[in-house]
């Protein structure tokens, strides 16, 4: 098994790029929330560290939910989800380095500017992360 061709399986992968920036909407105000939720149980010290609360939140967010069921709360709600270069969901391991790759992307700036090239122009609709690790977003009832 193997993830699906994009020249011969096209439906697999047609809007996943619009969707997965929806799903990243949906995923951050998610996390957003419950950082939000996480405050007054810090006696409003987070409130200070408000950033690092939502990327600890987020971190453990993405890979909770990717190992779970290879998508995200957003994900699933899209109709999307992530599957490694085999065409199988991904495990823990997988949803770790996947989630690291992204934070990684999102700390250093040219990086996510390169993953949303490869996004919008790549016939998979690939991130970085992606591209490293071989996985790829597609339509869940495809």
């Amino acid at each position: 098994m193997q993830l699906a061709d994009p020249i011969t399986q096209p439906q697999f992968y047609r809007d996943v790029a619009a969707k997965r920036f929806l799903a990243w909407v949906i995923d951050t105000i998610i996390i957003i929330l419950v950082s939000l939720l996480i405050v007054p149980f810090t006696a409003f010290v987070a409130a200070f560290f408000f950033l690092g609360l939502m990327a600890v939140v987020g971190f453990m967010y993405r890979v909770i939910t990717l190992a779970t069921g290879s998508a995200t709360w957003g994900m699933r709600i899209m109709a999307i989800e992530i599957r490694d270069p085999h065409g199988a969901q991904l495990d823990l391991g997988q949803a770790f380095l996947h989630t690291a790759g992204y934070t990684v992307s999102w700390a250093i700036t040219p990086l996510q500017l390169i993953s949303m090239v490869l996004m919008a122009t790549s016939n998979r609709g690939q991130g970085l992360t992606d591209v490293v690790l071989g996985t790829a977003a597609i339509n869940r009832k495809a």
